[in-house]
Order: structure tokens, then sequence, then C-alpha cells
């Protein structure tokens, strides 16, 4: 396992979303593995829960791919209209059914005693928000990147440029939590540190490869990773942008 963070740079914390706050990989696969039921018995093993699990972790790194390709070429604003559209059809209506990584609550009530914590998402600003305020978690972070705070986003640097200047911190002090290649391609773009989760879709391998310092089985775990057990101040002000 790598373990090469410097505590004593850490300024600040960053956070994906998806995978990483959010248990939105289960949800997906339970969602897919209902439809599969259906035809289990053209399945693998005829195990729909297993088939889900595979496909999705095939789609994830093509998709963040090709939203990343959408950013660099413009055309990533065209491509948020629709999902805006999918958002306010759609998912606004299955918001309830959102999970929660189990820990994560109890986790950033503690670390924002002790740090300012910042949310680096590509997701829509309205799903985002909507997910942060749902389980009581935006008070607690100082800042708020979706998909349109900045020019670019992940695995651009820009976002946690944008939430350390937020924070007042450099963003070589930041430390970025994610699941995902581009959150810790983000994070060495940016010049700060990266721990990669696995409690989302991303694997061991590929996120070392794409510059994670540390690697931990599940977001808080950062509590026990960097000795952080104080507890936790009251929500602060948070600076949200779309």
């Amino acid at each position: 396992m790598v373990t090469t963070v410097d505590i004593s740079r850490i300024r600040a914390i960053c956070f994906d979303v998806d995978g990483t706050l959010r248990d939105t990989d289960d949800q997906y696969v339970a969602q897919l593995a209902a439809w599969l039921r259906y035809v289990r018995f053209a399945l693998p093993q005829r195990n729909a829960q297993l088939s889900a699990r595979r496909m999705i972790m095939a789609i994830e790194s093509p998709a963040t791919w090709m939203y990343s390709l959408l950013d660099r070429f413009g055309l990533d604003d065209a491509f948020s209209r629709v999902l805006q559209v999918f958002h306010n059809t759609y998912a606004r209506k299955h918001q309830e059914n959102m999970l929660l990584v189990p820990g994560v609550l109890e986790m950033v009530k503690t670390i924002s005693s002790l740090y300012p914590l910042a949310v680096i998402s590509a997701r829509q600003h309205e799903a985002t928000l909507g997910f942060l305020k749902q389980f009581q978690l935006l008070p607690y972070f100082r800042a708020v990147a979706t998909a349109h705070t900045c020019q670019y986003t992940k695995p651009f640097p820009d976002p946690i440029i944008w939430a350390a200047h937020q924070m007042g911190v450099a963003p070589e002090a930041c430390l970025m939590v994610g699941d995902t290649t581009v959150d810790m391609r983000a994070a060495k773009a940016a010049g700060a540190q990266a721990v990669g989760v696995l409690c989302g879709f991303g694997q061991e391998k590929e996120l070392v490869h794409s510059g994670a310092d540390l690697i931990l089985n599940s977001t808080p775990d950062v509590i026990g990773a960097l000795n952080l057990y104080q507890p936790a101040d009251e929500p602060i002000e948070t600076k949200v942008t779309g």
C-alpha cells in the first residue's frame, strides 16, 4: 500500500462526491441489477448483482474520460444542459434514494474542526447541493466547486486551485480525496497530495499509477490514516458557486 502522504503539508482537505462521500456505485449497481434479474438466465453464473457491478465498472472510466474530453473542447456546456434536464425530470424525483458512504458524516464533523474542507465535483450544481443538504453536510464545507465553477473541471487542476483560494491556502497544501483517476490527476496537476479510496470503483493499481500518495479502503479511514481524532467545531460559512 502506498503511504507517502506528508501530513505536515496539509492545510486543507478536498473531497470528491460520487464514490467518495456518496455511495453512488452501490446505488447504480442495485438499480441495474434489478433490471438484469429479468435476463439473469443469460448472465454469467446467473448472478444479476455480480454482472451489474462488472458493467458499472466497465462504464465508469470511459464515461469519465468522455466528460473530460467534452470539457477540453468546450462542449461541456451543451452536455451539462442535457444533464440538467435529466436532473429536473428524473434525478430529483429519486433524490430520496441517495446513499451516504457509511461513516462519512461523522468523519466530516470531526475533521472540519481541524482543517477547512471543500467539495470538488464534476456533477451539476443542483445535484451536488441537493446531496450535501440532504445529509446535512453542506455547513461543514468552506467551498463547493461544481461542474461550472471553473472554466475546466477535473482532471484539470482549476477547481482545486479555486477551492484552495476560497479556503485561504496554497493548492499544494491541499489533500484531495477521491475514488477515480481524474481526482488523482487533478490533485497532481494542482501540486496537491492525493488519497485514493476504494469505496468507489477506482482500482488500487490505476489510482496509484495516476498519482495517489495513499490508498484507503473507505473515505472515513482518512481519520485514522492522518491521526485526526478531535471533536468537531460548529458548522462554518460555505462558499458555493455553480
